[in-house]
């Protein structure tokens, strides 16, 4: 079945990318939670996911966007407005009217069991503040970040990469089309959606922070080096960085740390989370000017990393980085089910084992260790460690839920 939101993309000379995996986890959830919540950032495709789950829904449904003043107007009164509604009630940009989350709290108490609440929202914050006192045991959330290798396929990877994931960007016609959206797309996050989320810092201010944190993507969190930047206390401009982490346009990768003799990184790793914007804020217009920028190989681990967490569905709990302060590292770890695996972002063809990996291995006793390359190769380089180009890994790993990081290759027989 094709949704609105589906023709009107390729009305415009888009192809429509199915988010098949998504669609069917926000079902499952919807068919045990009377309220489930996808959050993303803004234009990463919550509406167009949500008009797919309506599309798909057996029975009556209600679309309410709270940016439209029509719709902000019916829900002047929410009890009023949705107390008589049955079958599927998708309430987007939720965080705009406070006051829903209690009235849906009420209602999805007394709402028969055939009755259920979508909620679509860009602040995390928001609905973590909201949401904990007033929908705790009722609502289930699905984060949804922008396309994903699993979904464009291993040959769109540059693309992807260099694009971003965001809906408008990777389907633009042209790169120029795609860098001059980019460029709006961030204006207007700056001068509009980050004061309709509740975040009234100056345009300016923000902009200038999030162009640094692009310059310090893939390194670790220096908090007195942006105070002095700006001016301001180290508290100051964490929650800068909190802010747009909850708008979903920063990821924060946590530290790990246990007992060694060595002293060890306990600061996050930052990045930006979408390589799109990232390449936009660093003034990057095409592929080549990408190509021979200093952060290229911080853009290309931050997309991997991405890649990686997508394809063996790691939760946040589980996922980190190590450092020491003697200068050995691992880009991610997950520890999942008390066992260790590392991974190895490398930007070369032929990558190899070197000290900083096997004082990973040996310290942080990993099950095994991956070195994620840009070759077009998949190949053992020594006991526990194997290398994988980027573009294998949809077929030389699987997700978690499959068995733990045992690649296809090796299970027959390799």
């Amino acid at each position: 079945m094709v949704n609105i939101c589906s023709r009107t993309l390729r009305a415009r000379g888009y192809v429509m990318i199915q988010r098949t995996r998504h669609l069917s986890r926000v079902r499952y959830l919807l068919r045990h939670f009377p309220v489930v919540a996808i959050v993303g950032a803004r234009q990463v495709g919550k509406t167009t996911l949500a008009h797919q789950v309506e599309a798909q829904w057996d029975g009556p449904t209600h679309f309410f966007d709270l940016e439209d003043p029509a719709d902000a107007a019916r829900l002047a009164e929410p009890g009023l407005a949705l107390r008589g509604l049955r079958g599927l009630i998708i309430l987007d940009e939720v965080q705009l009217e406070p006051e829903l989350f209690s009235v849906l709290r009420v209602l999805a108490d007394r709402a028969p069991p055939s009755t259920r609440f979508l909620l679509l929202g860009s602040a995390a914050l928001t609905f973590q503040q909201r949401s904990s006192e007033t929908l705790a045991g009722r609502i289930a959330y699905h984060p949804l970040s922008g396309f994903s290798l699993a979904e464009v396929g291993a040959d769109n990877l540059e693309r992807l990469w260099v694009r971003g994931g965001l809906p408008r960007s990777y389907l633009s016609e042209s790169e120029t089309l795609s860098v001059e959206w980019r460029r709006q797309y961030v204006a207007t996050f700056l001068d509009r959606d980050l004061r309709k989320v509740g975040i009234n810092i100056p345009a300016q201010t923000m902009r200038r922070f999030w162009t640094m944190l692009a310059h310090y993507h893939g390194q670790t969190w220096n908090g007195s080096e942006f105070a002095r930047s700006f001016g301001v206390s180290d508290t100051t401009v964490r929650r800068y960085l909190d802010l747009l982490s909850g708008a979903f346009v920063v990821q924060q990768l946590s530290p790990w740390f246990e007992n060694l003799r060595k002293r060890q990184v306990r600061s996050p790793k930052v990045y930006l989370s979408d390589t799109g914007a990232l390449h936009t804020l660093l003034g990057l217009s095409s592929p080549d000017a990408l190509e021979g920028h200093p952060k290229v190989g911080a853009s290309w681990e931050g997309f991997a990393i991405a890649q990686m967490l997508d394809i063996l569905g790691a939760r946040d709990e589980e996922t980190y980085f190590w450092a020491t302060h003697t200068g050995a590292e691992l880009d991610l770890l997950i520890v999942h089910d008390g066992k260790k695996v590392g991974f190895e972002i490398k930007r070369t063809e032929r990558p190899r084992v070197t000290r900083s990996m096997r004082s990973a291995l040996a310290d942080l006793h990993l099950f095994r260790l991956y070195v994620i390359h840009a070759g077009t190769d998949s190949f053992p380089l020594a006991e526990n460690v194997d290398a994988i180009a980027l573009s294998r890994c949809l077929e030389d790993l699987e997700p978690l839920e499959a068995g733990w990081f045992v690649t296809n290759e090796r299970e027959s027989g390799r």
